[in-house]
Order: C-alpha cells, then sequence, then structure tokens
C-alpha cells in the first residue's frame, strides 16, 4: 500500500503520513510466500502474522454487497481482523487455498521473489512458483479507499471504478469477489496495525471520522490474467491445468517463452537481468554496478531492510546517501519486468562525493569499485563510536596471535556487510636491507591488485645503418622491458648488432627525412618511444678525440606543376646519413665521405645506358641558364641567393641547419670545415646523377611497432599473476620504510602473503600503467579459472576455514586503449547462464566465450563444502 499513489479526490480524503511515501505493501498468494518464508531473514519473519477475512459489513451506511450495473461498479466490503495467527495453525500447509492471500512488505516480495528465481530450488523440486518471465502486467495496482471501523476491528474497504483504470477495475473484480469462496487475507507486513493506531481513530470528532477516508495503492503480484489456466508440462510429458486464483494451488509465468521472445530484443528478460543506461561515458560505472549488483550476499542484504544498518554519525561515512542510493538502484535492477534503469540519482550522489568521478570523462571501473566498496562500508558501519586502537609490531609473538589480534582491533572499529562478505587479510613482512630488522603486520584488503608478469617486453623494430658505407640498411628486432629504461635498448642492441670493440652505437629517430632527435640520455623511460616512431640506428667508429658528428640530408629535382606550369622543385627523401668529422678537412673530405657512405646503394653499372653520363660542368651551367627560378620546396627552405635556388644538374652541398630548411653557404672544396660542433650538410641531386643509386634502399624504413602488426599474444595463468603478487621485493625510492632498528629510512624487502580470505574476492588485474609522459594497456590474455580457483596452496595459516576455492560470478571487461576505451560486464545468472552486460543491452554469452583478454576485474565467491 502506497499513501502517495494518487492525487486528492473531491471526497474527504485523508492520506497516511506513516508510510513516508516508500513503503507499499504487496497482495500476494499465501502458497507463493510460503514456499518462501524459510529463506527469509529473521528480522523480516518475525513480524507477528494477522489474519483477516472479507465479509460484508455495514459500514458506509448499508450493508456491503458487490454493486455491479451500468451506473455504478463501485467494490465494496469489511476486513474483519480475525486476529493473530498461530504458530503452527491456521498458517499451515493444510490450511491454505487459492483465497489465502498476504500483505507482505516490498524487502518481504523482492526477497520471496528472488528466492522463487534461484534455479537451485528449481533443481530441489521445492519450487512452485516461477517469476522467470515476469514483465509489467503482472504488477499493477489497484487503489483502495479505507476506512477503520474501530468498533468492529475491522477495515471498510471500498475501491472505485474511478480511482483505477479500466483493466485494473476488471481484475480487482475477480480477485476481490465476495459470491465465491471465503477470502482470507494475512497480513505479515505489520502495516494494518498502523490504520488503527493512527490518528484518524483517535480524531476527537467521530462524526468527520466516520466521514473521512484514507486513499491507499495496493501492489497486486501473482494474479494477472496471464497465469491463469496455464498448462504446465509434468515430468512425463503430460499436461496439468491449474487455476490461478480460484482453488488453484500453483502459480507459473510462461518462462521460456518470455525469455526468448525478450532475448532476441537484447533486454532483459528475467529477474536481475537489468540494462543501464549510459549517461554519457558512464559504461565504467556500469560494468561495476552490475557486478556488484549481482554478488549474492549483497543483493540478499539490499533487498532486505538494510535501512536499519545505516550509519547517519559516521564521519568518515556519507550519511547514508551513498547507501541508499546504491540501494535504490539495485532494487530496480531485480524489480520483474524492469526496462532499462537510468541510474541518474547514483550518479549525482557520485559526483557529490566523489568528484573525481564527476562530469562525462571516461574513468576506471576499478577506481570506482574502490571507492563504492569503501563508501558503502562507512555508510553500513555497524560502529558508532570507534574506539582508539594502537598497531603493535609482532615482537617475536605468533603470528597467528598476532594476526588476530589485528583482525579484532580492525573489526572493532570496521563492521558491516563488506566487512563481513568482502575484506580478507594478508601478512606484510619487511626485512632492513642494513640491520636486517623484521617488521610484521597485518592488514585488511578489499581486493587483491595481481601484476601481470608476462607482459614486461616489448618487441621494437629498428633499421641499423653501417659506421663506412659497407652494408645496407639492416632491418633489426629486439625484445626489451616495456618499462625499461634506454640503457636497456642499448644494451639489447649491442647483442643484437654482435657490435665489436672499437664501435659504438647512436640511436636516433628520424621524421620527415631528418633527424628529429638523439636518444642518448640512457635513464629515460622506454615509454618515450611510440610505435609509430622510426628509429635509426647508426653504428660509428670509436673516436678517442670525440670528434662532432657531421649527418647529410639529401633533396632530388622533382617536376611540380603549380597553376597549369611546371615548375622544378627541391623535394627531401631518404634516411639521413652520419658519419664523425675526425678525417674531415675541408669541402672536398666532406663530398667524398659522403660518396663513400652512399656506396653500397649504387646500382650496378651494367644497368645503365650512355644516356646516364654525367653531365660536364660547362654542360650544366649552360643549362642552368635556361630553367626560371624554382618555387620554395615541400621543406619551406629560405635561399639566401637566387642563384642557389636554381635548378643544377650536378651534385652540390650546403651547410644548412638540424632540419635541413635553411641554407648557409655552399660546402666548397678547397674551404676549411668548422669541426667545433655538429655540422649539417643538404645534398641536392641532380635526376640523372641520382639514378646512379637505389633510392628505395635508402628511404625505406619501418616503424617501432607497424599499426596492424599481429604479434604473438602473450598468456599467463592467474596463478602466476599471484606468485608475481607474493614475490618478495625491495620498496622502490619514494617508497621508502622507517626502520626502527637503523633510524633511517631504508630500501626494505617486502614480501606479502594471503592470511585471511573474504566470502566474495574480488581480483584487480592491473593492466593500466602510468607514467610521467604516458599510460599504457597491457593486452595480455589471462588464463583464470570459471569453477574452481585453488587457493589452498597460496594461503599461510590454514585458520578453520573448510575450502579455499572459488567460483568466478562476474567479470569487469575494459576493450580498446587508454584513451577510447569500452567497458561491459559478464554475470554468472541463473544455473549455468552467462549474461553479457553492455550498458542497456543484456545478452546470453556462451561460457566458451567469457574469457578474453579484456577482463580487468575478477569476481568470486567461495565454494560451500
Amino acid at each position: 500500500m502506497n499513501g502517495t499513489s494518487s492525487e486528492e479526490s473531491p471526497d474527504s480524503t485523508q492520506r497516511i503520513d506513516s508510510f513516508n511515501g516508500e513503503q507499499r505493501v504487496y497482495f500476494v498468494p499465501l502458497r507463493w510466500w510460503k514456499d518462501a518464508q524459510d529463506s527469509m531473514p529473521s528480522e523480516l519473519v518475525e513480524k507477528r502474522e494477522i489474519l483477516y477475512t472479507a465479509t460484508t459489513g455495514s459500514s458506509y451506511g448499508g450493508p456491503m454487497k458487490l454493486i455491479n450495473n451500468i451506473f455504478n461498479s463501485d467494490i465494496l466490503f469489511d476486513l474483519k481482523r480475525e486476529g493473530d495467527a498461530l504458530q503452527n495453525g491456521e498458517t499451515g500447509e493444510a490450511s491454505v487455498s487459492g483465497r489465502d492471500f498476504a500483505l507482505v512488505s516490498s524487502d518481504m516480495w523482492l526477497q520471496a521473489l528472488k528466492w522463487h528465481h534461484d534455479d537451485k530450488n528449481t533443481e530441489r523440486g521445492v519450487k512452485s512458483f516461477s517469476a522467470g518471465g515476469v514483465d509489467r502486467a503482472d504488477v499493477y495496482p489497484v487503489q483502495l479507499r479505507l476506512s477503520v471501523v474501530q468498533e468492529t476491528n475491522s477495515l471498510a474497504v471500498k475501491i472505485c471504478k474511478k480511482d483505477n483504470s479500466v483493466e485494473c477495475f476488471r481484475r480487482a473484480c475477480k480477485i476481490f469477489s465476495l459470491d465465491s469462496e471465503q477470502l482470507r487475507i494475512w497480513d505479515i507486513s505489520g502495516q494494518t496495525t498502523l490504520f488503527f493506531e493512527s490518528d484518524v481513530s483517535t480524531s476527537k470528532d467521530c462524526q468527520q471520522q466516520a466521514d473521512q477516508e484514507m486513499l491507499l495503492e495496493l501492489q497486486i503480484y501473482g494474479l494477472s490474467d496471464s497465469i491463469k489456466l496455464k498448462e504446465s508440462k509434468k515430468e512425463d510429458g503430460s499436461t496439468q491445468q491449474t487455476n490461478g486464483i480460484n482453488g488453484g494451488t500453483v502459480f507459473r509465468f510462461g518462462r521460456s517463452n518470455s525469455l526468448s521472445f525478450l532475448a532476441k530484443a537484447g533486454e532483459a528478460g528475467t529477474l536481475g537481468l537489468t540494462g543501464l543506461q549510459n549517461l554519457g561515458n558512464t559504461c565504467f560505472m556500469n560494468s561495476s554496478l552490475q557486478c556488484l549488483a549481482h554478488t549474492p550476499k549483497l543483493v540478499d542484504f539490499f533487498l532486505g531492510e538494510y535501512s536499519k544498518e545505516i550509519n547517519l554519525d559516521n564521519p568518515l561515512g556519507m550519511k547514508g546517501e551513498i547507501a541508499l542510493a546504491f540501494g535504490d538502484l539495485l532494487r530496480s535492477l531485480w524489480a520483474p519486468g524492469a526496462s532499462t534503469v537510468a541510474p541518474r540519482t547514483f550518479k549525482g550522489k557520485l559526483a557529490r562525493f566523489a568528484p573525481q568521478f564527476s562530469g562525462f570523462n571516461q574513468h576506471d571501473s576499478q577506481e570506482l569499485l574502490a571507492f563504492l566498496l569503501d563508501g558503502l562500508h562507512e555508510d553500513l558501519n555497524r560502529v558508532k563510536n570507534k574506539p582508539y586502537v594502537e598497531a603493535k609490531d609482532g615482537d617475536g609473538r605468533p603470528d597467528a596471535e598476532v594476526a588476530d589480534e589485528y583482525w579484532r582491533n580492525h573489526v572493532a572499529r570496521n563492521d558491516s556487510i563488506i566487512v563481513d562478505v568482502c575484506q580478507g587479510q594478508y601478512k606484510s613482512t619487511l626485512v632492513c636491507p642494513i640491520c636486517k630488522k623484521v617488521s610484521v603486520m597485518f592488514d585488511p584488503f578489499m581486493y587483491l591488485s595481481l601484476p601481470l608478469p608476462c607482459t614486461s617486453m616489448r618487441t621494437m623494430d629498428l633499421t641499423v645503418m653501417s659506421a663506412d658505407g659497407s652494408s645496407l640498411p639492416i632491418p633489426l628486432t629486439v625484445n626489451v622491458p616495456k618499462f625499461g629504461k634506454f640503457e636497456d635498448l642499448h644494451k639489447a642492441l649491442v647483442t643484437a648488432c654482435s657490435l665489436p670493440e672499437d664501435e659504438t652505437l647512436l640511436v636516433t629517430e628520424v621524421y620527415n627525412n631528418r633527424i628529429l632527435r638523439f636518444l642518448e640520455e640512457p635513464t629515460d623511460s622506454l615509454t618515450l618511444i611510440r610505435d609509430g616512431d622510426k628509429l635509426v640506428v647508426y653504428r660509428l667508429k670509436k673516436d678517442a678525440n670525440n670528434s662532432p658528428l657531421i649527418v647529410y640530408m639529401h633533396q632530388k629535382l622533382e617536376e611540380q606543376f603549380i597553376s597549369g606550369k611546371s615548375s622544378p622543385t627541391w623535394k627531401a627523401f631518404g634516411i639521413p646519413l652520419v658519419s664523425r668529422l675526425c678525417d674531415v678537412e675541408n669541402g672536398s673530405d666532406v663530398e667524398n665521405l659522403y660518396l663513400k657512405l652512399l656506396t653500397s646503394f649504387k646500382m650496378p653499372t651494367e644497368l645503365f645506358t650512355e644516356n646516364h653520363e654525367i653531365p660536364t660542368e660547362e654542360e650544366a651551367t649552360d643549362k642552368a641558364d635556361t630553367v626560371d627560378t624554382t618555387t620554395e620546396d615541400t621543406n619551406s627552405i629560405d635561399v639566401k641567393e637566387t642563384a642557389e635556388s636554381l635548378p643544377d644538374p650536378v651534385l652540390r652541398l650546403y651547410l644548412t641547419d638540424d632540419r635541413g630548411n635553411l641554407i648557409e653557404s655552399e660546402v666548397l672544396k678547397e674551404k676549411p670545415i668548422n669541426k667545433s660542433k655538429r655540422v649539417n650538410v643538404l645534398a641536392r641531386w641532380p635526376v640523372k646523377e641520382l639514378d646512379v643509386y637505389d633510392t628505395c634502399l635508402l628511404s625505406s624504413l619501418p616503424e617501432v611497432c607497424k599499426f596492424g602488426t599481429k604479434r604473438p599474444q602473450e598468456t599467463v595463468s592467474l596463478y602466476k599473476c599471484l606468485e608475481a603478487f607474493l614475490t618478495e621485493e625491495p620498496l622502490g625510492p619514494d617508497d621508502m620504510w622507517y626502520c626502527p632498528g637503523c633510524k633511517e629510512h631504508r630500501q626494505a624487502i617486502k614480501k606479502l602473503d594471503l592470511w585471511r580470505l573474504p566470502e566474495i574476492l574480488v581480483i584487480h588485474l592491473k593492466r593500466f600503467s602510468y607514467s610521467r609522459f604516458m599510460k599504457n594497456k597491457l593486452e595480455a590474455y589471462v588464463d583464470f579459472p570459471l569453477d574452481d580457483l585453488d587457493l589452498s596452496t597460496y594461503i599461510s595459516y590454514k585458520n578453520g576455514q573448510t575450502t579455499y576455492r572459488y567460483m568466478l560470478y562476474a567479470i569487469s571487461n575494459h576493450y580498446g586503449s587508454m584513451g577510447g576505451g569500452h567497458y561491459t560486464a559478464y554475470v554468472h545468472h541463473g544455473g549455468d547462464r552467462w549474461y553479457d552486460f553492455d550498458d542497456s543491452h543484456v545478452h546470453p554469452i556462451s561460457q566458451e566465450k567469457i574469457k578474453t583478454s579484456a577482463a580487468y576485474v575478477l569476481f568470486y565467491k567461495r565454494l560451500v563444502d
């Protein structure tokens, strides 16, 4: 019953404020409720049951009867209170008929609904009612006008056609007709007593009281026309007729038909299979929420009377607002026949208490999960006044004693459903590398963040150039630590090149036919090198005098059509060539060294004809006089003199900047070269002279990792990830430990051990890594168990727990890269079925398809022996 379900009528109508607009009472078949009653939490079933019988009465000034004519269609009857139920009497199994109904609270209704939905009950043969295919027609409201008749201890009920839709009123006529078997209603919600205790029944003006009514809404469930006279198959294949109201004891919905129809539509087809609308980059939130909304103990808790455990005074909490928002959202997801839910209220609360999740940017589903679990814990913390507890070191005491002490201290301050279900404990051991001081602590954990050990290497493609032009460029592939330093790349190259003692390597990045940067700082991170970069490695002779470098860039003459006219233009091409200036004195040495470095690119002489002869300087001068001034080339070269911009049929060398854009002066054969700094030389080639060389080989340059290149996917088992997590390692320089023995901060050796495992084990796979310059995602395929994750060999202390085996029930997936990824969830729901929750779309998925490289957060529940 809902006290705020309709508008005020012209009649003198009073609403019940006791419900605060939230409490609803559901009208359900008594047998359906009794079948599920044993599964109810004790606080729900300990309420006393009050029996009412529907009879004709004398309220409203005359006999109560069903009036059904063309002028009036009101239903009038009394609910006479017969007294409290006997514990073993009237509501026993034998006395239940098709005309016995129950009034239950929304908490009771949701709990019973979930119990009936559980396929395990079907397997045990105790399921008498299936809510599998519930749709909106199965829950419908009927407006009631009630008046307390205190002297007869009854409620006068009036169902008016004007207050209800035609369809709802038609159904109410069939349910509440008193012409057939007697109607008995058991109030298990405890709400009807509020009518007798309200101000309506104690009004001083009795005459005014008689004229007053309370307009309420009854939520009727399990009695729609769709369940009448259903045929249900027996195990032997025969059929039996069941009647949903008059005398029938079995109530069924058409589960298979409803499921198959809704599955085609891509929406929810049963309890809990409800999608969440994407509000704008909220797939990360939807993924985590669906996993939590299918966590067994949490579902039971939030479908019950969880509001009693909200801690409004916890300064670390959020005044219960996060818990209430999550509880309301979970109930919406588990409501029968629910369509897609828009989690706007929850998103608003989230943005209020965690501003990092405000707006519509993409976020990390695990980070949201961590905040939400912690927020729910604080909102539901049963500890009102937290005692002060001082952490103590082990000091040689037995680990079991110290661990229990830490856990007692933790629970003394933190006691909630989240602690009960999701929190475990691990042992943390620190050893000082200097004085060997050992510190042991036992800390709680909400989830395990496991590294992916096999994804620590990165494959890189590079091009190696010879030191003296004796060989062509060589493509080379090396494996380096994914998060290593440049010195790691240098070591890998030395090994791959079998570098002799008298040579060294110079690693560069080449872009637009010029050297963009020199990779010389050994401590720089390799994450600075992107997959699309092009790296060239130059083999150079070691030089005791540390002579500067000389870098050669190339341009060739090409025809370019501008406004219909042909105009020769200089265009850059090829890989820059690099050497040292140790044996270079003048312009002639510069040209000879350049031609030496080009030796390996020279074409065989038999491929050329007489037409490829290089013209004399006099012929070149005559030809140059007949050519117009050229336009600027593609690299926007600034030319100091007009003559330098003219196409030239002979090779000419110019001093330039490191980009090859600015010509400073021509390199003359007899002119000395300044060897105090790096020299950049631009070589301009005429067409015929360049034909002697294979420019394709000179221009071929692979990317570090070509886009679309499929590398063999790395695979690692979940057990290997766990072993890497439990392996001892030194603390980082930014995370040093203060040693009480040395009285100094030390890079201690840290070792973690699992000590106490929770009922729900959440495992976070550390796929994302962050550095100062960029973010990376590890795409390794993690092979994780589905039905039997056995952690018995990884637990350090067997504290009497019967089993350390777990079953997977949910996965939060991340597809794509760091910048533009998408989150979904896979959920095990009902029997052996898995479902794909992709925002508002919910589809079945085969078990063989749920193990992918997108798995990000795994949810396991402990198996019961």
